[in-house]
């Protein structure tokens, strides 16, 4: 048997590794247009502000590997121009002689990826304005860096932004995975850095007002973020710096642009080859990774596949996925009946020292497709014990159905305990967990690690008390008539308060039920809605119409969460 596999990195090269470990007999052939065939492009901006020092340190496998190791005929700088798919044929084409070579095939593998997206706008190819897909791109950069700007050699990355005189601007265009994470690498280097996003937030997976946290995150940590402001046009001063242009009318000055816009699939052989096409753009196959044609597979970036939570099609250009789709492909073509379950989007970004990662699906997909069966509760759990040094807050949102409990996405921010937190919720959803499942989850804990409670089964805790009807829910932006009722302390209102709010504290509320209205709801919230439930138990059973405000004040000040010190109480 003969494979053929168009592209490497993730996808491709998952592939080619898997299949030689299936069947040491077959011929593999793993072409790749660039210079490396596996290497981790998710390092390239942490290699470009310096925190990974040598580029070799990106590579994780070259060709002479692939052939050492897997016995796979690696060929780089080699680019497929065409496929005949009744042929069964391929041409490549030698990018440093330009000679096309046709190859056979009797399974073949499209791993193209995805490249950035660079839109067609006047002087976006001058000098000083970068992608970041590739490892020459991210040489590229440094090299721009190096020559043209002062490299802040040695500065401790964690050690507080050192003033530079004067200040070097750069302005990132996108604020997605490549946006924010070359932000946060440009500020360490010492630069002023203006983040540029088109739309009304950044991080697009997230809900809104996740979002906005991690927007008043990085304006702590200096950068100027603009929102619902694209680019126009990039052009050069008189004094050899950019200039970008925006929608509004604006002009950012800039020593360096950085082009995080997205990526879109490649697809340029599968249409060529007659490939079918999704609605979203991605090539589309089945759960085993075949196209329509079934002797050829497709994984990776430019692949369109089913969402795990909806059934809706979709396009995640992510590692994981790419590699796991790879590997099935792989399994296939040897004969074994493996299958793709689907993605969830599960994924997680570093941004100075906090942390945000989500699973599953967002309000806002559920509200797009119509889904009308969840329900969200907001929580605020502490990263490990309380009364362990050095907790700090999590601020998390748990989507569910309300007609079974079926775990449905998450959504978590902080600076500790983020990733293992969304990690055990997006296994749970790939068992198909409810959130009676996450209040039964058994997790490791010690005080510096965890909680008795972990934050995982917190939250199932919260969300079955909703559907057991223990505590009815609200949200900010629910309240209808009504007594809004705050039962936190009076020192706490000096700091923050709702206007018109009635307030009896928690530990009075008993003695004062008779201040409450009987005829109308009674809308109850605290700090972070922990005592506000206490509250809610306590009218519920004295006879009261009362809703829980679900994550109170710290759900109603967003913006302000992470400016908070200290652990939640």
């Amino acid at each position: 048997m003969k494979v053929i596999i168009i592209g490497g990195v993730a996808g491709g090269a998952s592939c080619a590794a898997r299949l030689r470990r299936l069947d040491e007999n077959a011929e593999i052939i793993m072409v790749e247009r660039g210079p490396y065939v596996s290497y981790a492009n998710c390092g390239l901006p942490y290699h470009v502000g310096g925190v990974i020092p040598e580029e070799s340190e990106l590579l994780v496998a070259t060709a002479a590997t692939f052939q050492a190791l897997f016995k796979v005929d690696a060929r780089t700088r080699c680019e497929a121009i065409a496929i005949s798919p009744k042929q069964k044929t391929v041409d490549l084409k030698d990018l440093a002689t330009g000679k096309v070579t046709t190859e056979s095939y009797d399974k073949l593998v499209l791993s193209p990826g995805a490249p950035s997206i660079r839109p067609p706008l006047p002087g976006i190819d001058l000098p000083g304005i970068f992608s970041v897909r590739t490892v020459p791109d991210a040489r590229e950069i440094r090299q721009w860096l190096e020559k043209g700007t002062p490299f802040l050699a040695g500065m401790n990355r964690y050690s507080g932004i050192q003033a530079v005189r004067p200040k070097i601007r750069a302005v990132v265009v996108g604020g997605g995975f490549i946006g924010l994470e070359m932000t946060e690498n440009l500020v360490h280097r010492g630069f002023d850095v203006t983040l540029l996003e088109m739309g009304d937030q950044i991080l697009g997976p997230l809900d809104r007002e996740m979002a906005r946290v991690v927007e008043g995150y990085l304006e702590r940590y200096g950068v100027n973020v603009v929102l619902k402001d694209g680019a126009t046009d990039f052009r050069q001063s008189s004094t050899g710096a950019l200039e970008v242009h925006t929608q509004s009318g604006a002009m950012y000055p800039a020593d360096i642009v950085v082009l995080g816009i997205g990526v879109h699939p490649d697809t340029a052989l599968a249409k060529q080859a007659g490939l079918e096409i999704g609605e979203l753009g991605g090539i589309r196959t089945d759960e085993q990774m075949r196209t329509s044609e079934p002797d050829i597979f497709a994984a990776g970036d430019a692949v369109e596949v089913r969402d795990f939570v909806t059934g809706r099609w979709s396009l995640v250009a992510l590692a994981g996925p790419a590699n796991r789709q790879g590997r099935i492909a792989a399994d296939v073509i040897a004969g074994r009946n493996s299958r793709f379950r689907g993605t969830q989007g599960t994924a997680i970004i570093g941004l100075f020292e906090g942390t945000a990662a989500w699973t599953g699906a967002s309000e806002k997909t559920l509200k797009r497709i119509g889904d009308e069966d969840y329900e969200k509760i907001y929580l605020y759990p502490n990263s490990h014990a309380g009364y362990y040094p050095g907790a700090k807050p999590i601020a998390m949102k748990v989507l569910f159905r309300k007609s079974d409990g079926r775990l449905l996405g998450a959504q978590a921010l902080g600076e500790e305990g983020v990733d293992k937190r969304i990690s055990a919720l997006a296994s749970l959803i790939q068992m198909a967990a409810t959130v009676y499942d996450l209040e039964e989850s058994e997790l490791c804990y010690a005080p510096q690690y965890g909680s008795a409670k972990d934050p995982v089964n917190f939250s199932g805790m919260i969300a079955a008390d909703v559907l057991k009807g223990d505590m009815p829910l609200s949200h900010w932006n629910e309240i209808g008539e009504g007594v809004i009722l705050d039962v936190r302390e009076p020192f706490e209102l000096a700091v923050e308060n709702v206007e018109g709010a009635v307030n009896i504290p928690l530990a009075q509320l008993r003695d004062r039920l008779d201040e409450l209205p009987r005829n109308q709801t009674i809308y109850v919230f605290c700090r972070s809605g922990q005592r506000s439930y206490y509250a809610t138990r306590v009218l519920l059973q004295n006879g009261f119409e009362v809703k829980n405000i679900s994550g109170g004040m710290l759900s109603r000040t967003y913006a302000s969460f992470f400016l908070q010190e200290g652990p939640i109480e």
